[in-house]
């Protein structure tokens, strides 16, 4: 394994450090760091991932990671890089969306324990623990009166809304760096935590906490954040259509993700598989040398998709993801492919193409109810026009009996069009 530095650097993560130091201190082991995710939502986003993923890097070399969930910084809102405040959430929200986190949090590290061969120590700490116990009064005897306005003022973060006239900070914002300087306080006094790992966007709060450190207890911590992510064209990594890749199945599918892997572009295959994989970087140059003879095949942005999904979802739904993308992109027989899944496969296969369980309906409303067709007319003109098809067979009789059609007398294959599929399960 190389040296911590040199493989972040050469992995493209680093992006801001405080002090070379801190790499020889968690290149040695036993050293505790921690990693920070608000409540805002109740997943993190692929965005999270990359931050994640440089923090996995620490914990590879046997240190500790500290989840420390922003449940009381995500009651005012993070002035961050936003025009606008956030939404104020319940603490029923906040609770809900702390304890997906924390379990998202866990599946992660599980599954790559099991990928790497290594164990990931870390723990979780909600920050609202302890603010809750300190009054206003307290707060700013232990924090603000250490941290100086101007030296406030002065960070990005701040600065770009107070100096654009269409703009705004609240002071609920403007003390979000105080709150997140006692966060690294009280992990430091009480966990001796000395590092706070994060995204470039960050990086003002987690100064916000050395200084505090520094100015209370004359101690010296560190903090390390990752680069900004943009493709090959200047999008921002972790955004598709628009909409935010999420780390949760209930708002982005395993599907949906290995399909944002899989059409990572040719110029980001080395970066991307050097982010989100724990291959060595001379088995990456290998394997960059190859894709660039047959980029055409795309087979290693399938491998840099399934290797993310199985990290987030699991080896199952990797496989699965993988099975999926055949079905409808590739050229094995579909019919057999299903045949062969596992039961537990077949169930993840219908949820992700659609399905419905059959109950006696004729042809037409097997199409209508599935979502493929609107209405009995549709469906009569979709037959003439050859677009509809039963277990890869184009129908052409509006009266066809199907009843003998089921595969392995357990399901039918509906389609429409050449890309359209559905599940008809007994």
């Amino acid at each position: 394994m190389k040296e911590l530095k040199q493989d972040l650097e050469e992995r493209w993560f680093l992006h801001q450090f405080t002090d070379d130091k801190v790499f020889d201190l968690f290149e040695k082991w036993g050293q505790k760091f921690y990693f920070g995710v608000d409540c805002s939502a109740n997943s993190m986003t692929i965005g999270n991932f990359v931050a994640l993923m440089m923090a996995v890097h620490f914990m590879l070399r046997g240190n500790t990671c500290y989840l420390l969930v922003w449940w009381a910084t995500s009651t005012i809102g993070n002035p961050s890089w936003k025009d606008d405040e956030r939404p104020i959430l319940t603490e029923e929200d906040l609770a809900k969306n702390q304890a997906w986190i924390e379990a998202q949090f866990h599946r992660l590290t599980q599954n790559i324990s099991q990928i790497t061969g290594k164990q990931l120590k870390y723990e979780t700490v909600n920050n609202y623990d302890f603010h809750k116990v300190l009054n206003v009064l307290d707060f700013m005897k232990e924090v603000g009166r250490f941290m100086t306005v101007n030296w406030m003022i002065g960070k990005d973060i701040v600065k770009k809304r107070i100096t654009d006239p269409d703009k705004y900070i609240s002071y609920a914002e403007f003390s979000y760096m105080l709150i997140m300087g006692y966060d690294y306080y009280y992990l430091w006094k009480n966990k001796w935590v000395i590092l706070e790992v994060g995204g470039s966007d960050e990086w003002d709060g987690i100064l916000a906490g050395i200084e505090l450190v520094s100015k209370k207890d004359g101690a010296s911590v560190y903090g390390v954040t990752n680069k900004l992510i943009m493709d090959a064209n200047g999008k921002k990594f972790g955004k598709s259509e628009g909409n935010a890749v999420w780390l949760d199945s209930e708002k982005t599918s395993p599907y949906e993700v290995y399909q944002y892997f899989i059409n990572t572009l040719d110029a980001d295959i080395e970066r991307y598989l050097k982010l989100f994989s724990f291959l060595s970087l001379e088995e990456i140059s290998e394997i960059v040398s190859k894709h660039d003879i047959a980029p055409e095949k795309r087979e290693w942005q399938k491998f840099l998709a399934a290797t993310v999904v199985e990290m987030v979802h699991g080896k199952t739904q990797a496989q699965i993801s993988e099975k999926i993308s055949e079905f409808l992109f590739g050229s094995w027989d579909k019919i057999e492919l299903l045949q062969n899944l596992s039961s537990e496969e077949f169930e993840l296969f219908a949820s992700e193409i659609g399905s419905i369980e059959y109950m006696d309906q004729n042809l037409f409303g097997l199409f209508i109810e599935s979502g493929l067709e609107q209405s009995g007319g549709t469906a009569r003109n979709s037959i003439s026009s050859g677009a509809l098809s039963l277990n890869e067979q184009k129908i052409s009789d509006t009266n066809y009996n199907f009843s003998e059609d089921f595969i392995d007398n357990k399901f039918l294959l509906l389609r429409k069009g050449k890309k359209n599929y559905r599940l008809v399960v007994k």
